[in-house]
């Protein structure tokens, strides 16, 4: 019986896990599309110095 449980354990952490890195991958996407969004729409500051959307 123990056998039986560690299997089915296993098998629904591996789902757990897998879920996990599928929602990180478009968490990811959905970052790089908001900064490249960013980086191509900055507007231009007083003097003609570009400013930046971020504050790094």
């Amino acid at each position: 019986m123990i056998p039986v449980i560690l299997v089915l354990l296993l098998a629904v952490v591996l789902f757990g896990v897998g879920f996990a890195v599928k929602a990180l991958w478009w968490l990811a996407l959905a970052v790089l599309v908001v900064w490249l969004l960013g980086f191509l729409f900055h507007r231009t500051g007083t003097g003609g110095r570009r400013t930046h959307w971020y504050r790094w």
